[in-house]
C-alpha cells in the first residue's frame, strides 16, 4: 500500500462533496448569499494551510469510519446541516463517483488529471473570495511537487490502494444507472471504446522481434472494441486542457440522484461484524486523525446568521424512511473506539489546535478524557 494515497483519496472525495453540495443548494432554493457562504466555509477549511500540511505527509490510509468522521466535521464547517441519512447518502454518493474515476482511469497517472478537474472547479466555486482561491493554489502547487515526479509504477500502486479501498462499496446510483454506466448489482461497465491512454497505441496489431531486437513479423486481431489514438495529453499544469473529463462537475445539470444498497453489499453488511477486541492500531489512527482534524476551524451555528438544514433527498419521508432502512453495518454515527490517553501525542494536538482561531468557541479547559473523537467534538 502507497502511503502517498490518502491526499488524492481527500481531495477528490471532497471535490464531489462539494459538487452534491452545490447541486442540493441550488435544487432547495437556498439563497445565493447563504449557498456561497457554505461552500466558502468549507473549503476553506478544507484547504486549510496546516490542515494541508498534516494531509500531505507520507501516511497509511485511514478506514472508511475514520475517514467518513473527517467529512462529517467538513460538512457541518459552516451554517448548514445535515442529518445522518442526508450524510450518509452524501458520502455514498462521493465514494461511488470517485470510485468510478478510479476505474476508468486510462493511466495511473492520470488520477492527478482527475483531481486537478476537481480542483479547477472548486476555484469556479470560489472565484470571489480571492484569499481561499489562494489556497486551493497553493494545495495544487503541493500536489504538483510531492507526485510530479512520481514514476509510473508509485501511480499504479497509489491506484491499486485506491481500489482496495474501495473494493466492498457496490452501491447504485441513479445517475449512473441512467448512464448505462452501472449494472443493477452496483458493479461499473468498463467501456471497449473510445481514446486509449496517452502514448500507447491502438489494440489490433501484434510485433514479433529476433533476439537482436528487429522487428521481423506482424500480425493483426480482431479486439472487439472500438477505439482511437488519444488526441493529446492532459495539462498538468496551473491552468490548462486536461482532456480527460473524469472529475468533472455530473450535476451542474439539475437531475435527482438516488442511491441504493446493492444484494451483495447487504449481504456483505449481514456477514460483517464490528470485531470488538481492541485494535492495536486503533489509538494510532485516532491520533493521526485528530492531528488532522486539529487543523479545521470549525463554524458553530450559535452565530448571528441563522443556520439551516439541508436535505439530500427529495422530500423529508424519503429522507425518514432511508433512515429506517438502511443497513446497521453501513451507518457511520459513531466510531466505537476506546484509545487511552498518550500525552505526548495529546500535547502535539493542543499545539496545533492553539494555533487556530475557534470561532464562536468560548474558552474552557481541555478534556482529560480518553477517547480523542470526543475532543475533536469539542472544537
Amino acid at each position: 500500500m502507497s502511503v502517498r494515497t490518502l491526499p488524492l483519496l481527500f481531495l477528490n472525495l471532497g471535490g464531489e462533496m462539494l459538487y452534491i453540495l452545490d447541486q442540493r443548494l441550488r435544487a432547495q432554493n437556498i439563497p445565493a448569499d447563504k449557498a456561497r457562504k457554505v461552500l466558502n466555509d468549507i473549503i476553506s477549511t478544507m484547504f486549510n494551510r496546516k490542515f494541508m500540511e498534516e494531509l500531505f505527509k507520507p501516511q497509511e490510509m485511514y478506514s472508511k469510519k475514520a475517514l467518513r468522521t473527517v467529512y462529517d466535521r467538513l460538512a457541518h464547517a459552516s451554517i448548514m446541516r445535515l442529518n445522518q441519512a442526508s450524510m450518509d447518502k452524501l458520502y455514498d454518493l462521493m465514494t461511488m463517483a470517485f470510485k468510478y474515476q478510479v476505474l476508468l482511469c486510462p493511466r495511473p497517472k492520470d488520477m492527478l488529471l482527475v483531481t486537478f478537474n476537481h480542483l479547477d472547479a472548486i476555484k469556479d466555486f470560489i472565484q470571489d473570495s480571492p484569499t481561499i482561491l489562494n489556497q486551493v493554489d497553493e494545495t495544487f502547487r503541493l500536489l504538483t511537487e510531492v507526485y510530479g515526479s512520481l514514476p509510473a509504477g508509485e501511480f499504479q500502486v497509489i491506484r491499486q490502494t485506491l481500489l482496495l479501498f474501495f473494493q466492498d462499496l457496490h452501491i447504485r446510483v441513479s445517475i449512473f444507472l441512467k448512464d448505462k454506466v452501472q449494472n443493477s448489482n452496483g458493479r461499473f461497465v468498463l467501456p471497449v471504446s473510445g481514446p486509449v491512454p496517452w502514448g500507447t497505441d491502438v489494440p489490433g496489431l501484434i510485433r514479433m522481434f529476433n533476439n537482436k531486437g528487429q522487428e521481423v513479423r506482424t500480425a493483426q486481431f480482431k479486439h472487439g472494441g472500438d477505439y482511437v489514438t488519444a488526441s493529446r495529453e492532459g495539462s498538468f499544469e496551473l491552468y490548462g486542457d486536461r482532456v480527460l473529463k473524469l472529475g468533472t462537475n455530473m450535476y451542474s445539470v439539475n437531475r435527482p440522484v438516488e442511491t441504493h444498497m446493492s444484494g451483495a453489499s447487504k449481504n456483505l453488511a449481514s456477514r460483517t461484524e464490528e470485531n470488538v477486541a481492541p485494535n492495536p492500531l486503533a489509538k494510532e489512527e485516532l491520533n493521526l486523525l485528530a492531528r488532522l482534524m486539529g487543523g479545521m476551524e470549525i463554524q458553530k451555528g450559535s452565530g448571528p446568521e441563522p443556520g439551516f438544514r439541508l436535505n439530500l433527498f427529495t422530500t423529508d419521508e424519503e429522507e425518514e424512511q432511508a433512515a429506517l432502512t438502511r443497513p446497521e453495518e453501513f451507518s457511520y454515527e459513531v466510531i466505537n473506539i476506546q484509545a487511552t490517553q498518550d500525552q505526548q501525542r495529546n500535547q502535539e494536538l493542543t499545539r496545533i489546535m492553539g494555533e487556530f482561531a475557534i470561532t464562536d468557541q468560548p474558552q474552557g479547559s481541555t478534556s482529560k478524557g480518553d477517547d480523542l473523537l470526543t475532543m475533536m467534538d469539542e472544537l
